[in-house]
């Protein structure tokens, strides 16, 4: 959600701040700030909006110095205003910290600051965490740093300077991502990879409760408790190029674009044709358990939890486990039952998303052995989980999920294969499936080359205020896919139903204004939405089918129909999303909206 960029070195730091914040710009906000230690004293500059406006108040008059944070503000305490945003300092000026997650006690801290004489300029709960490091320090920065923590509840990734102490940053992480770029007599201290990857591509994990002491040629990590920790120093992989636009008018259109691509990242070396199975190094160790689970639970939010659907669907079907898909947010807060032999599988596509940390941790609690689907090496979830299968899509950018979701039901494919075929799927049926699998990228590609026709539709369709999406069995979820795709980019409000459910009150909702989009291929509920279709019609609905390649029945029936390769059941749902993406992009682009950035939204939810 929000961004931290800090650095310490020997250049101009406000250049380096702000690109480290643009690269972050993708993950939402609605203000940014920078403070820098200038000549001895801290100068903090901020403003509402984009970060093009704090440009702006800089123009011509660019704060010196050599060391700064800077941060990308997403309301959550107070509204979005110039004095909430990051930094904040203490009550003589001689701190400005930058704060990532939620401080829930800070009412209480606040109220006991108060009575202590601290007066406080602003709504947030992080300027809170200012004055209570203003009032533990006596001399070392790190020392009240840990101080402060120790009596904070709540999430943190942060990052602190004082003209006190003006050769230092101190970071520190509880729940929210913190990484220290390693550079030749320079460091930095940042949220995202990205804001960092063109200065160094060596990095520090924190972990959580863990607080650095960094100046420009060192780093020194310690608990809040105070014990040393030894730093390990990681290799960051991912290019500069695969966070950048690359000629596309929007990081959404390049995301799509990028399928067939990222879909034969998420299969390449995982693929046994002749076998008839799959391979998945990340869980090898754990095959035994899966393979032996008397039952699956797979948490996620968002489209990780659509794609959790489709995958309780492949599991189910052919490891014949039993598998039930939970959001993560109500998993963490009731008290789930763990079984012996309980499997639970964490999808997120950052690796940071706040409610499924806390529900894989919830499941590590009660017993369960706990793997992961993820996208962002060396995320927390990729490091907490016992094991698990990355799904390799790159850095996805735009807010709306598209590349990730498509290679995350892959990913959940290849598993069920994997299971399925030592539950007793034949080698014959596993040939078949991979077969299937292997020329996945090449529909895509077919499904993209179509994109014409959709653009069309889409300039019919940008200015109805109301759609409904509906499928069934596995087309059910991406109906929830396509909606949320729409709803997310477009602001028009759209629901996905089981087809079957429009007769259970969404029916009401039929006129002649409201375009209904049905997922019909030509699988084993073909008929009974064909029966839907006609039900639509009698209302004078307008009808959008996403159908089999040469369905010449659903062409008669339908207003608009979007044909898609024929493959196996379980595989549609891939090439099915495609003109649901490309639908929800050209209909937000045509009514004027920031696709990438949509109003309220954020790309990596690291806040309850």
């Amino acid at each position: 959600m929000c961004g931290i960029i800090g650095y310490i070195g020997k250049k101009e730091a406000v250049p380096i701040l702000l690109s480290g914040l643009k690269r972050m710009e993708y993950r939402g906000y609605d203000s940014s700030g920078l403070a820098i230690l200038n000549d001895g004293t801290i100068q903090v500059e901020k403003k509402v909006g984009k970060i093009s406006e704090l440009e702006k108040s800089l123009d011509g008059n660019s704060i010196p110095g050599n060391i700064g944070l800077g941060h990308t503000r997403w309301a959550t305490h107070g509204m979005p205003t110039q004095i909430n945003a990051h930094p904040h300092i203490d009550s003589k000026g001689n701190i400005a910290l930058i704060h990532n997650g939620i401080i829930e006690n800070y009412m209480s801290l606040r109220q006991r600051l108060e009575k202590k004489g601290h007066k406080f300029r602003t709504e947030t709960d992080t300027e809170t965490l200012a004055h209570l490091i203003e009032d533990a320090y006596h001399g070392d920065l790190l020392e009240a740093v840990q101080m402060a923590l120790a009596q904070v509840q709540g999430t943190y990734g942060l990052a602190v300077i004082s003209d006190m102490e003006p050769d230092k940053i101190i970071a520190a992480r509880m729940g929210s991502p913190l990484i220290i770029g390693v550079g030749e007599d320079e460091n930095f201290v940042a949220s995202d990879l990205a804001a960092i990857i063109p200065y160094t591509r060596n990095a520090i994990y924190l972990e959580d409760e863990e607080v650095a002491m960094i100046t420009a040629d060192s780093i020194q990590s310690r608990t809040l408790s105070n014990e040393k920790v030894l730093n390990k120093v990681e290799s960051v992989s991912f290019q500069l190029e695969e966070i950048e636009k690359g000629g596309y008018d929007h990081f959404m259109l390049k995301e799509i674009m990028e399928q067939p691509r990222t879909l034969e990242d998420s299969m390449r070396g995982r693929l046994l044709e002749e076998e008839g199975t799959t391979k998945l190094g990340g869980i090898r160790q754990y095959i035994d358990k899966l393979s032996s689970a008397k039952r699956i639970i797979i948490v996620a939010c968002g489209t990780s939890w659509h794609s959790a659907l489709i995958g309780e669907y492949m599991l189910e079907e052919f490891a014949r486990v039993p598998v039930e898909v939970e959001y993560a947010s109500e998993f963490r807060y009731r008290d789930p039952i763990i079984e012996e032999r309980t499997i639970v599988i964490a999808i997120t596509q950052s690796g940071e998303t706040a409610d499924t940390l806390a529900a894989l941790r919830e499941a590590r609690r009660k017993g369960a052995s706990t793997l992961a689907i993820c996208n962002v090496v060396g995320s927390s979830i990729a490091r907490e989980a016992e094991a698990g299968i990355y799904i390799h899509a790159g850095p996805e950018i735009g807010v709306a999920s598209t590349k990730a979701f498509s290679s995350q039901v892959t990913v959940l494919a290849l598993l069920a294969i994997l299971l399925g075929r030592m539950k007793g799927i034949s080698a014959a049926q596993g040939r078949w499936m991979v077969r299937e699998l292997k020329q996945l990228p090449n529909m895509v590609t077919q499904v993209l080359e179509n994109m014409e026709p959709i653009k069309e539709l889409a300039a019919k369709l940008k200015d109805h205020p109301n759609f409904l999406y509906l499928g069934r069995g596995f087309n059910f979820p991406i109906a929830l896919e396509g909606a949320l795709k729409l709803k997310e980019i477009s602001y028009i409000h759209a629901e996905g139903y089981p087809a079957a459910e429009m007769k259970h009150g969404p029916i009401a909702l039929i006129d002649k204004d409201m375009p209904v989009v049905f997922i019909a291929t030509q699988d084993g509920t073909y008929e009974k939405v064909l029966s839907n279709i006609e039900e639509v019609k009698a209302r004078q609905g307008t009808v959008i089918a996403i159908c089999t390649e040469g369905d010449k029945e659903m062409k008669s029936k339908a207003d608009f129909t979007i044909e898609i390769p024929r493959t196996m059941n379980f595989l549609m749902p891939i090439l099915a999303v495609i003109p649901l993406q490309l639908l929800a992009y050209h209909i937000a682009v045509m009514r004027g909206c920031d696709v990438d950035q949509p109003r309220n939204l954020a790309k990596s939810v690291t806040v309850e």
